[in-house]
């Protein structure tokens, strides 16, 4: 009898021990102190923990205006059982010091079972326009990734610094690149070769997301090029302008810009036009009223094509045309412009308006979309900033081109070719389909025409 009191009071002192250290566990794991520019997404990376756990242990943060400042003690919670994501991993201000994404061997594992290993290769500093702007479409890129979590698609992120300055031989050396699936970059012509013999050697795919024509798209399968040539891009403008108006009066107007580089685009339209016989006009905003109206049809649509990108030519062009319409409300008049005049439309929308405006471009960016909106203010609470008022918007940039391509690999593997409706992802402002160029590479051939319609809407056209 003694001897079952006395373990029956061993288990109760052990319970009790054991209740006791539990009570006395510290509420949180650790105090942070605020550094400069250190923003909530990536402190919780740096713990690995979630955002809202962090905000649960911190629960100023939920104060409207609230604003992370240097020198700040935030606590640190104990993380949850669940593992963090591998794309919680990623730093949000990453550089070559702060990779810490663990070491993961080549496997047989087809992709689409698995995480899938993305490196991120471009210029991730505040240095320079370059890297701040590569820095935002970078954060794009994990707001993807996020979501594509959310429908069940893992990715594993490992990023690299890499400036204008930089070998990228070096970090291709690093052991964490052979072991990509895909590597997003470069920014800088000269690393394209080396990286692309790299891809080849280690079977990985590269996305060169933005200007760089280079001679590996015509040569390497593993590239996917999203840069279309200027040259490129007005054939394809010329080609939809063809399907789309071929009925229409087109009247060419010639502005006096003798610094222009439109010629290219007005050249090989009147030259397509004349081979399908169609007849167009051309007249000169310095030409009289009387000699300028007689460019224009009374009985069709005409569509007016000027030979100028910029503001000042454009400006006098829309108060000639305000003219004549004045004069003759029976003309029916639609513009045919370029991308340049984006930058534009806060001082021109009503003409775009009134004048039934077609912009060619490879993007759109809807600031009045709901879309644009929820994104824009998602990247404001994870950053504690606004993206730069550039167009397109980098971090927008960043999430279209993601989400298209890690989809596309989740669904199809190493057979994904980013073909027309291969991914059915709609994208918020840079659409894209690729083809193959003979046995090299993919390039981007997405463009569009955003419609400026006299009912006061606008709407994509996606080709």
């Amino acid at each position: 009898m003694k001897r079952l009191f006395r373990y029956v009071l061993l288990l109760t002192v052990m319970a009790f021990a054991a209740e006791t250290a539990l009570a006395q566990r510290p509420q949180f794991r650790e105090q942070h102190k605020v550094k400069r520019k250190e923003t909530i997404f990536g402190i919780s990376r740096m713990y690995g923990i979630t955002i809202q756990e962090l905000i649960a242990a911190n629960p100023e943060m939920n104060t409207p205006g609230y604003e992370l400042k240097k020198g700040d003690y935030i606590n640190i919670p104990w993380p949850s059982q669940q593992p963090q994501s591998d794309e919680q991993a990623a730093p949000a201000n990453p550089s070559t010091a702060e990779i810490a994404v663990p070491a993961k061997p080549k496997d047989d594992v087809d992709i689409r079972q698995r995480a899938i290993r993305v490196g991120i290769m471009l210029p991730l500093h505040k240095i320079n326009g370059d890297g701040k702007r590569m820095l935002e479409y970078y954060r794009g890129i994990l707001m993807a990734c996020d979501s594509l979590r959310d429908n069940g698609i893992s990715t594993d992120i490992r990023a690299w610094n890499v400036a204008e300055d930089s070998d990228i031989r070096t970090f291709l050396d690093d052991p964490k690149a052979a072991e990509c699936d895909v590597i997003i970059g470069p920014l800088y012509s000269k690393m394209v070769k080396p990286l692309s013999d790299f891809a080849t050697a280690n079977d990985i795919r590269v996305f060169i997301p933005f200007s760089i024509n280079t001679h590996e798209t015509l040569v390497n399968r593993n590239i996917l090029q999203v840069y279309q040539p200027q040259n490129e891009q007005y054939d394809a403008f010329v080609n939809h302008f063809m399907e789309r108006f071929s009925d229409t009066h087109p009247v060419f107007i010639d502005c006096n810009d003798t610094t222009s580089q439109k010629g290219i685009f007005t050249f090989g339209l009147r030259r397509r036009l004349e081979a399908k016989g169609i007849d167009y006009k051309i007249t000169n905003l310095n030409s009289s009223e009387a000699a300028f109206f007689k460019s224009f049809s009374p009985t069709k649509k005409n569509m007016v094509i000027l030979n100028t990108g910029r503001s000042k030519e454009l400006n006098a062009a829309m108060a000639k045309l305000n003219g004549l319409q004045l004069a003759h409300p029976e003309l029916q008049i639609s513009i045919f412009g370029y991308t340049d005049w984006m930058l534009y439309t806060r001082h021109q929308l009503e003409n775009f308006y009134k004048f039934d405006t077609y912009i060619p471009a490879t993007f759109h960016t809807d600031l009045a979309s709901p879309r644009t909106s929820r994104i824009q203010t998602k990247y404001r609470w994870n950053f504690h900033a606004d993206m730069m008022a550039a167009l397109p918007r980098f971090a927008i940039t960043g999430f279209d081109h993601a989400y298209f391509l890690l989809k596309g690999l989740h669904i199809y593997g190493k057979n994904f070719t980013g073909g027309s409706g291969m991914v059915g992802y709609k994208p918020i402002q840079t659409p894209l389909h690729f083809e193959r160029i003979g046995n090299g590479g993919l390039q981007n051939r997405s463009v569009v025409f955003v419609h400026y319609m006299p009912e006061r809407r606008t709407e994509t056209i996606t080709f």
